[in-house]
């Protein structure tokens, strides 16, 4: 006989149920989750699973799992549907003939070969087979059988989340991959994390910093962490307006294509960068963008404006929009889904987000923004969730697929952003568009991470700003 799981319940066979030739089966697919969880639990973190160059040695054809994630499956079915609830599991002998890889399905069976009426052992034949009908482990498990009908709702298990920063900050530098280093002007990198961050960009031939500030207190500073400032060159200034201003000036004579914060107040640098008289102003209005990587959210995510302007008019929000998507086309999205954020998603008289959101959704339709499709006004969670969008009735391409989401303003816009980076653990790059360069504008606060994600969307904007020239 062959015995089906119920969905509600865990109920297992006592010993006196069990027939020789009983079977039960059991179908889990491997997810890149599992894998991660696996060796979180485990702690068998073998670089075999993750080497890309043995991955592809024609044996594995991608990321595999472990084989005790295999072998767990045979627990499982013991343990929760045959035999069930009070199986005791005595010994088990296991051959593994091929790797499971991520998105294979393996159907479990184990099979009822001999009783022990003595002493209530059962053994099982166990296999398990993936989608092509492939055998993956074959073996056999002694066990004891439960004495007495066990009979348990089913428990709900919780979802898991692994967020790995770290994982998405290399995928997120591979984007830069094959392009030369970008020189960058490092604006007084006078505390630990902002000449970490330069120095970690430059180890990942993103940038070949030029450290403005003195000299005397950046050479303590790595002297202290133990930094190796190497060849890098440093520019002696007396403090950090002489730092901003002169970054400035490099930029103006073509010695650098970037500029990053270090550990001066944003208001110095931008009040350099920003002068009308010797400062790096174009045509365009200057607008920040925290571009976010958030693991709940199935896409990269853009927050504009949040650091720049703060109570940005109807005019200031086209620039703010369309330097958000030209940065979007930069990066690899060719049609970005904009989103223009309100407390509501109607039109409002009394909420002049709302009256702006319409407005800017009509000018994008005219042609006066250009390259993305534009929706608003839109609550926050209509603009990110489909469910929430369906379930209030808004018909909408941009409607829980934001690429861009555009703030009221720097209050509402700040808030967001630093609860994602906070709350949900997302990596966060800051970067200032609008200016002749782009420019890192992160938080004092902010870690080498996120200095050197912001590094990596400062290249890929210096690149296109080159290819741009050689173009014209």
């Amino acid at each position: 006989m062959h015995f089906e799981t119920s969905l509600d319940y865990l109920e297992s066979r006592p010993y006196d149920e069990i027939s020789v030739g009983d079977s039960a089966s059991l179908v889990r697919t491997l997810r890149p989750e599992d894998v991660k969880l696996f060796a979180l639990m485990s702690g068998d973190m073998n670089p075999a699973l993750a080497n890309t160059e043995f991955r592809h040695s024609g044996l594995f054809r991608d990321f595999i799992a472990h084989d005790m994630w295999s072998a767990s499956l045979l627990s499982t079915i013991l343990g929760t549907q045959f035999p069930g609830p009070g199986t005791v599991l005595i010994e088990s002998t296991l051959h593994f003939s091929r790797p499971v890889t991520i998105g294979d399905t393996i159907t479990v069976t184990v099979t009822i070969r001999q009783k022990f009426d003595h002493n209530h052992h059962i053994v099982l034949d166990c296999a398990c087979v993936n989608q092509d009908g492939m055998l993956v482990v074959s073996g056999s498990a002694e066990v004891l059988a439960p004495a007495e009908k066990i009979k348990t709702k089913r428990t709900v298990m919780p979802e898991i989340t692994i967020s790995d920063k770290y994982a998405r900050l290399q995928v997120l530098v591979a984007r830069a991959a094959g392009l030369a280093p970008i020189d960058m002007a490092v604006v007084h990198p006078c505390d630990r994390e902002s000449l970490r961050g330069a120095l970690l960009a430059a180890e990942a031939n993103l940038i070949d910093p030029f450290l403005i500030g003195p000299e005397q207190k950046i050479r303590a500073v790595a002297e202290e962490n133990g930094f190796d400032l190497g060849s890098h060159r440093i520019v002696n200034v007396k403090h950090s307006h002489d730092a901003a201003a002169m970054a400035v000036t490099l930029v103006r004579s073509g010695d650098v294509e970037a500029l990053m914060k270090g550990s001066l107040h944003t208001d110095e640098l931008m009040a350099e960068v920003i002068s009308r008289a010797a400062g790096l102003r174009t045509e365009r209005r200057i607008s920040h963008v925290f571009l976010m990587d958030v693991p709940t959210y199935p896409r990269p995510i853009m927050i504009t404006d949040a650091a720049i302007n703060i109570l940005p008019t109807l005019q200031e929000k086209v620039d703010i929009i369309q330097n958000a998507i030209d940065l979007a086309h930069i990066i690899g999205t060719p049609e970005p889904k904009v989103a223009i954020l309100s407390a509501v998603e109607t039109v409002n008289p009394k909420i002049q987000s709302t009256l702006d959101a319409a407005a800017l959704c009509k000018m994008a339709d005219r042609g006066q923004i250009k390259g993305g499709l534009l929706d608003g006004p839109l609550a926050f969670d209509n603009a990110v969730s489909i469910v929430a969008a369906k379930t209030k009735g808004i018909n909408s391409a941009v409607a829980g697929r934001a690429d861009i989401l555009v703030v009221p303003d720097l209050e509402s816009g700040n808030m967001i952003a630093k609860q994602l980076e906070y709350l949900a653990n997302a990596l966060s790059a800051g970067i200032v568009l609008g200016a002749r360069v782009p420019i890192v504008l992160t938080s004092r606060a902010d870690t080498a991470e996120t200095r050197i994600a912001s590094c990596v969307i400062a290249a890929l904007i210096a690149h296109a700003n080159r290819a741009k020239q050689q173009a014209g």
